[in-house]
């Protein structure tokens, strides 16, 4: 598709990113996973190959028969919006988009050969204008970035696993692949928030989508600030236990917790490197070819290391211990699993002070969701 079909003046004045990579965006986690697919060898024929068992062409005619279609003619708004995001991010060739009916605020970017963008009638009801540009620049994102292929695998995998439930091993097999996607999907969609804001350029839009779908549409009774905070409450509240269950908590979801989305999005934007990337310095796609794989896996594993050194969570501030040589570790287990300090240890003779190992409740730490997981957004 040429130039001419991204003929639309936007809102406001945008900056423009031409032949950017989506690497510009990812999350190290993100990145460095599509970096080590893209190049391994083989991995476009083996696609092509699943793509024959993947019912693809039966949900490109499901949304073209039971949806409407956004063009010039339907949704006219959406429209302008989406061939928007895809000029500000350079994506040449526009991907239709549905809106389906469904009361929950969900969005999502499917298809192998060519992605499709749905959105649900719930999101379009409760979004304004620019809080819903940044959920169409989050699912232009994910077409960039081919998140639609894996997307798409994910649900294919994960409708098998209920096929195939009455065959132990064979649903333990499905399901620790499904429990990995989901994983890698997660920091997928932190990767596609940042498309979001850099489609939308409004951070406060962005958060405001955010709350919206975890809190309805009650706007003046919520607040940004005090949203973000909770995801501050989160992160470094409770004791192990607590740690343990927000681990329990997140492995079904194909999304990260909104709370948590808003303040890793807000973390990003005040990033020099999200600075300079609106500043106009950032990789280019023609780039992507000679990208390092070793490179990839090294700043991925550099960012969970700074994650496990800056984290206020109990169970990462263990592991930082831990990898740091910490003496006392049973005494700091236990601690940590009860949330209590080492007043009652009955003095010294416990092996020295633990008030430095202690976690009382003042230590620190540290957007679409499966069809059938309510409240998911984008």
């Amino acid at each position: 598709m040429t130039d001419a079909s991204h003929e639309s003046v936007p809102s406001r004045q945008r900056r423009r990113f031409p032949g950017i990579s989506s690497r510009a965006y990812e999350h190290p986690a993100d990145r460095s996973a599509l970096v080590a697919l893209r190049r391994l060898s083989g991995f476009d024929t083996v696609f092509k190959a699943l793509s024959g068992l993947l019912p693809e062409r039966s949900l490109r005619l499901l949304f073209l028969s039971d949806s409407v279609r956004v063009s010039d003619a339907q949704f006219t708004h959406l429209n302008d919006m989406l061939r928007d995001a895809c000029y500000i991010l350079d994506l040449r060739k526009v991907p239709p988009m549905y809106v389906t009916q469904d009361p929950r605020p969900n969005a999502m970017c499917i298809g192998l050969d060519e992605p499709i963008i749905v959105v649900t009638t719930g999101l379009v009801e409760l979004l304004d204008e620019e809080e819903m540009r940044a959920v169409v620049g989050h699912e232009v994102g994910h077409a960039l970035s081919g998140h639609s292929v894996y997307r798409t695998i994910l649900l294919f995998l994960t409708n098998l696993a209920l096929k195939v439930a009455w065959i132990p091993l064979g649903n333990v097999a499905i399901m620790a692949i499904v429990t990995a996607l989901r994983e890698w999907f997660r920091k997928s969609e932190l990767s596609a928030d940042r498309a979001g804001l850099l489609v939308g350029q409004d951070l406060r839009a962005s958060m405001r989508g955010l709350m919206k779908i975890a809190g309805g549409n009650h706007l003046h009774e919520m607040n940004v600030d005090a949203f973000l905070a909770q995801a501050d409450e989160y992160e470094k509240s409770g004791d192990l236990r607590d740690s343990v269950l927000k681990i329990l908590n997140v492995l079904p979801r194909t999304h990260p917790f909104t709370t948590v989305r808003a303040a890793e999005l807000k973390k990003w934007s005040e990033t020099r490197d999200f600075q300079r990337l609106m500043d106009g310095h950032y990789p280019k796609r023609d780039e992507d070819k000679d990208t390092s794989v070793t490179d990839s896996f090294r700043e991925s594993a550099t960012h969970y290391a700074d994650t496990v050194r800056t984290s206020r969570d109990p169970l990462m501030k263990l592991v930082g211990d831990i990898a740091g040589g910490a003496g006392d570790l049973g005494g700091k287990l236990r601690d940590r699993f009860t949330g209590g300090g080492g007043s009652g240890s009955g003095g010294p003779s416990g092996g020295g002070p633990r008030s430095s190992g202690t976690t009382d409740g003042s230590e620190q730490r540290r957007w679409p969701k499966d069809p059938g997981e309510p409240g998911s957004g984008s």
